[in-house]
Protein backbone atom coordinates (compact mmCIF):
# COMPACT_ATOMS: atom_id res chain seq x y z
CA UNK A 1 0.00 0.00 0.00
CA UNK A 2 1.17 3.16 -0.85
CA UNK A 3 -0.20 5.85 2.01
CA UNK A 4 -0.80 9.38 1.09
CA UNK A 5 -1.49 12.39 3.45
CA UNK A 6 -3.61 15.23 2.12
CA UNK A 7 -2.59 18.81 2.75
CA UNK A 8 -5.16 21.54 1.32
CA UNK A 9 -7.01 24.19 3.31
CA UNK A 10 -10.32 23.49 1.21
CA UNK A 11 -12.13 20.31 2.57
CA UNK A 12 -14.44 19.69 -0.85
CA UNK A 13 -10.83 20.00 -2.62
CA UNK A 14 -9.64 17.07 -0.04
CA UNK A 15 -12.49 15.39 -0.27
CA UNK A 16 -12.27 14.67 -4.39
CA UNK A 17 -8.50 13.76 -3.80
CA UNK A 18 -9.38 11.34 -1.46
CA UNK A 19 -12.28 10.33 -4.05
CA UNK A 20 -10.08 9.85 -6.51
CA UNK A 21 -7.34 7.72 -4.76
CA UNK A 22 -9.05 5.67 -3.35
CA UNK A 23 -10.24 4.28 -6.73
CA UNK A 24 -7.14 2.21 -7.18
CA UNK A 25 -7.24 -0.55 -4.13
CA UNK A 26 -3.13 0.42 -3.72
CA UNK A 27 -3.49 3.82 -2.19
CA UNK A 28 -4.58 4.57 0.93
CA UNK A 29 -5.71 7.70 2.08
CA UNK A 30 -3.98 8.08 6.00
CA UNK A 31 -4.82 11.80 6.70
CA UNK A 32 -5.80 15.13 5.84
CA UNK A 33 -4.41 18.45 7.03
CA UNK A 34 -6.39 21.95 6.27
CA UNK A 35 -2.73 24.29 6.99
CA UNK A 36 0.84 23.61 6.26
CA UNK A 37 1.57 23.40 10.33
CA UNK A 38 -0.79 20.31 10.13
CA UNK A 39 0.69 18.63 7.21
CA UNK A 40 4.02 18.74 9.52
CA UNK A 41 2.61 17.62 12.67
CA UNK A 42 0.07 14.93 10.76
CA UNK A 43 3.33 13.68 8.07
CA UNK A 44 5.28 13.33 11.44
CA UNK A 45 2.46 11.40 13.36
CA UNK A 46 1.65 9.43 10.06
CA UNK A 47 4.51 9.03 8.03
CA UNK A 48 2.93 9.00 4.90
CA UNK A 49 5.20 7.55 1.88
CA UNK A 50 3.41 10.51 -0.30
CA UNK A 51 1.83 14.09 1.00
CA UNK A 52 -0.19 16.16 -1.58
CA UNK A 53 0.51 19.33 -0.95
CA UNK A 54 -1.02 22.36 -1.49
CA UNK A 55 1.23 25.40 -1.74
CA UNK A 56 -1.20 28.21 -0.60
CA UNK A 57 -2.82 27.75 3.11
CA UNK A 58 -2.91 29.55 6.26
CA UNK A 59 -1.09 29.12 8.97
CA UNK A 60 2.28 27.65 7.46
CA UNK A 61 2.56 27.53 3.85
CA UNK A 62 2.75 24.30 1.42
CA UNK A 63 6.69 26.06 0.81
CA UNK A 64 7.57 25.84 4.20
CA UNK A 65 5.79 22.57 4.86
CA UNK A 66 7.51 21.16 2.15
CA UNK A 67 11.05 22.48 3.44
CA UNK A 68 10.35 20.60 6.73
CA UNK A 69 9.16 17.20 5.61
CA UNK A 70 11.23 16.94 3.61
CA UNK A 71 14.39 17.52 5.27
CA UNK A 72 13.24 15.63 7.95
CA UNK A 73 12.87 12.59 5.40
CA UNK A 74 9.68 11.92 6.80
CA UNK A 75 7.47 11.67 3.16
CA UNK A 76 7.95 12.58 -0.90
CA UNK A 77 5.97 15.76 -1.64
CA UNK A 78 4.26 15.97 -4.79
CA UNK A 79 2.49 19.54 -5.17
CA UNK A 80 -0.85 20.70 -6.30
CA UNK A 81 -1.52 23.88 -7.56
CA UNK A 82 -4.20 25.99 -9.19
CA UNK A 83 -1.47 27.90 -10.86
CA UNK A 84 0.82 26.67 -13.95
CA UNK A 85 4.54 27.97 -12.69
CA UNK A 86 5.25 30.40 -10.23
CA UNK A 87 7.68 31.68 -7.57
CA UNK A 88 5.64 29.24 -4.72
CA UNK A 89 5.95 26.23 -7.10
CA UNK A 90 9.71 26.59 -8.07
CA UNK A 91 10.58 27.42 -4.62
CA UNK A 92 8.81 24.22 -3.54
CA UNK A 93 10.77 22.37 -6.28
CA UNK A 94 13.97 23.78 -4.89
CA UNK A 95 13.10 22.89 -1.62
CA UNK A 96 13.01 19.09 -2.09
CA UNK A 97 9.10 18.22 -3.92
CA UNK A 98 9.41 15.31 -5.94
CA UNK A 99 7.40 17.22 -8.56
CA UNK A 100 3.82 18.88 -9.21
CA UNK A 101 0.67 18.47 -10.74
CA UNK A 102 -1.90 21.27 -11.81
CA UNK A 103 -5.49 20.53 -9.62
CA UNK A 104 -7.11 20.41 -12.94
CA UNK A 105 -5.24 16.78 -13.79
CA UNK A 106 -8.01 14.44 -14.18
CA UNK A 107 -7.92 10.82 -12.02
CA UNK A 108 -5.75 8.55 -13.68
CA UNK A 109 -2.31 11.48 -14.10
CA UNK A 110 -3.58 12.13 -10.21
CA UNK A 111 -2.75 8.53 -9.06
CA UNK A 112 -0.29 7.90 -11.52
CA UNK A 113 1.96 10.90 -10.14
CA UNK A 114 1.17 9.49 -6.46
CA UNK A 115 2.70 5.86 -7.82
CA UNK A 116 5.28 7.34 -9.54
CA UNK A 117 6.30 9.86 -6.98
CA UNK A 118 6.33 6.93 -4.23
CA UNK A 119 8.51 4.94 -6.16
CA UNK A 120 11.19 7.24 -6.18
CA UNK A 121 10.50 9.43 -9.60
CA UNK A 122 9.95 12.99 -10.31
CA UNK A 123 6.71 13.84 -11.67
CA UNK A 124 5.95 17.51 -13.76
CA UNK A 125 2.48 19.27 -14.73
CA UNK A 126 2.49 17.55 -19.17
CA UNK A 127 1.39 21.56 -19.25
CA UNK A 128 4.39 23.30 -18.17
CA UNK A 129 6.87 20.40 -18.63
CA UNK A 130 8.57 22.81 -20.96
CA UNK A 131 8.45 26.00 -19.26
CA UNK A 132 10.31 23.88 -16.33
CA UNK A 133 12.98 22.83 -18.32
CA UNK A 134 13.21 25.87 -19.48
CA UNK A 135 13.58 27.43 -16.44
CA UNK A 136 15.94 25.04 -14.36
CA UNK A 137 17.43 22.73 -17.26
CA UNK A 138 17.70 24.70 -20.45
CA UNK A 139 16.89 22.54 -23.69
CA UNK A 140 16.00 18.94 -23.42
CA UNK A 141 18.45 17.35 -25.92
CA UNK A 142 17.44 13.61 -27.28
CA UNK A 143 19.17 10.64 -25.91
CA UNK A 144 22.58 10.91 -27.67
CA UNK A 145 23.04 14.19 -28.17
CA UNK A 146 25.06 16.87 -26.22
CA UNK A 147 23.75 19.41 -23.72
CA UNK A 148 26.63 21.42 -23.80
CA UNK A 149 26.96 21.20 -19.27
CA UNK A 150 28.35 17.86 -18.74
CA UNK A 151 28.38 17.32 -15.04
CA UNK A 152 32.70 17.84 -14.73
CA UNK A 153 35.52 16.66 -12.02
CA UNK A 154 35.88 19.96 -10.83
CA UNK A 155 32.23 20.71 -9.70
CA UNK A 156 31.34 17.07 -8.64
CA UNK A 157 34.58 15.69 -7.73
CA UNK A 158 32.36 13.16 -5.61
CA UNK A 159 30.96 11.34 -8.45
CA UNK A 160 32.74 8.03 -10.67
CA UNK A 161 32.52 8.90 -14.04
CA UNK A 162 29.46 6.54 -14.73
CA UNK A 163 27.40 9.36 -11.79
CA UNK A 164 28.41 12.29 -13.24
CA UNK A 165 26.64 11.21 -16.32
CA UNK A 166 23.59 9.84 -14.88
CA UNK A 167 23.94 13.65 -13.27
CA UNK A 168 23.84 15.25 -16.57
CA UNK A 169 20.71 13.09 -17.74
CA UNK A 170 18.93 14.10 -15.19
CA UNK A 171 20.15 18.04 -15.72
CA UNK A 172 18.55 17.58 -19.24
CA UNK A 173 15.05 16.59 -17.42
CA UNK A 174 15.08 12.53 -18.22
CA UNK A 175 12.60 9.76 -16.87
CA UNK A 176 14.78 5.83 -15.83
CA UNK A 177 13.76 5.03 -18.63
CA UNK A 178 15.80 7.36 -21.20
CA UNK A 179 18.63 7.44 -18.67
CA UNK A 180 18.81 3.76 -19.56
CA UNK A 181 18.52 3.84 -23.12
CA UNK A 182 21.06 6.34 -23.51
CA UNK A 183 23.56 4.54 -21.13
CA UNK A 184 23.28 1.07 -22.10
CA UNK A 185 22.25 -0.11 -18.41
CA UNK A 186 19.09 -1.36 -17.07
CA UNK A 187 16.43 0.47 -15.15
CA UNK A 188 17.43 -1.04 -12.09
CA UNK A 189 20.95 -0.23 -12.80
CA UNK A 190 19.70 3.45 -13.13
CA UNK A 191 18.06 3.54 -10.02
CA UNK A 192 21.02 2.60 -7.95
CA UNK A 193 22.80 5.60 -9.73
CA UNK A 194 19.84 7.79 -8.94
CA UNK A 195 19.71 6.75 -5.47
CA UNK A 196 23.10 7.44 -5.07
CA UNK A 197 23.62 10.46 -6.99
CA UNK A 198 21.35 11.95 -5.05
CA UNK A 199 22.49 10.63 -1.72
CA UNK A 200 26.02 12.30 -2.58
CA UNK A 201 25.05 15.28 -3.41
CA UNK A 202 22.50 16.15 -0.35
CA UNK A 203 19.85 15.77 -2.83
CA UNK A 204 16.29 14.99 -1.91
CA UNK A 205 14.72 14.84 -5.36
CA UNK A 206 15.32 14.57 -9.16
CA UNK A 207 14.35 17.65 -9.52
CA UNK A 208 17.06 19.05 -6.88
CA UNK A 209 19.67 17.16 -8.83
CA UNK A 210 18.46 19.17 -12.08
CA UNK A 211 18.70 22.15 -10.65
CA UNK A 212 22.25 21.35 -9.58
CA UNK A 213 23.42 19.66 -12.21
CA UNK A 214 22.89 23.11 -14.38
CA UNK A 215 23.10 25.56 -11.54
CA UNK A 216 26.29 24.34 -9.41
CA UNK A 217 23.86 24.93 -6.14
CA UNK A 218 24.31 23.05 -3.41
CA UNK A 219 21.48 22.34 -1.80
Amino acid sequence: MIRVLLADDHAAVRAGLRMVLETDPQLEVVGEAADGESAVTNARALRPDVVLMDIRMPRMDGVAATTQIVQAGIAQVLVLTTFDLDEYVVAALRAGAAGFLLKTADGATLVDAVRRVAAGEGVVAPEVTRTLLDAFVGSRPGPGESSGGEADDARFPGLTVREREVLDCLGRGWSNQEISRALHITEATTKSHVSRVLTKLGCRSRVQAAILAREGLRT
